[in-house]
């Protein structure tokens, strides 16, 4: 367990019944953390790609990046409503992600699109199970805005699958 961890959790020892809704600002941050590892990957493949596609692929990385980069104040404002804390630099951040970065010189746009739909699938696993633990724990503002997030993530899923199938 990291010490934010233990932190955030000693701020919940008050009242017995609360000791787990911890975790739901932990998993907010981890969140955020993915949140922003795929916003960036989205915008280096946004200017990187090339090809046949390149507009189409262009304006789409660019539309799905500007959803992402506006899902991550919410998602921090949430935490800061919790009482808790959330990341601070860019590697308070790779240290919390679990999305992996891509730093290739190349990558084919097909192969972008590919990444980017498991990324957003992996986005909407996390999102579930932390969905879950918001039921559990009874924060429903929590699981409300979650909710909102998963068919955002699950939205571009879709764009990114039905782009993948045509290229």
């Amino acid at each position: 367990m990291t010490m934010q961890t233990q932190i955030e959790r000693a701020r919940y020892r008050e009242d017995p019944r609360d000791a787990n809704r911890a975790d739901i600002p932990v998993g907010l941050t981890a969140l955020l953390a993915d949140m922003f590892a795929v916003y960036l990957k989205t915008k280096n493949f946004h200017w990187h790609v090339s090809g046949p596609h390149f507009r189409d692929y262009h304006l789409l990385l660019d539309e799905q990046a500007t959803q992402i980069l506006a899902t991550t104040d919410t998602i921090a404002e949430r935490v800061r409503k919790l009482g808790a804390q959330t990341v601070k630099s860019i590697g308070h951040i790779s240290r919390l992600q679990h999305i992996e970065d891509n730093n290739a010189d190349e990558v084919a746009p097909r192969d972008m699109l590919k990444e980017l739909l498991q990324d957003n699938q992996r986005l909407t696993e996390e999102m579930l199970k932390l969905h879950t633990l918001c039921d559990e724990q009874g924060d429903v503002a929590s699981a409300s805005l979650i909710e909102v997030w998963i068919d955002e993530a699950q939205g571009r899923a879709w764009f990114l699958r039905e782009a993948v199938r045509l290229g």
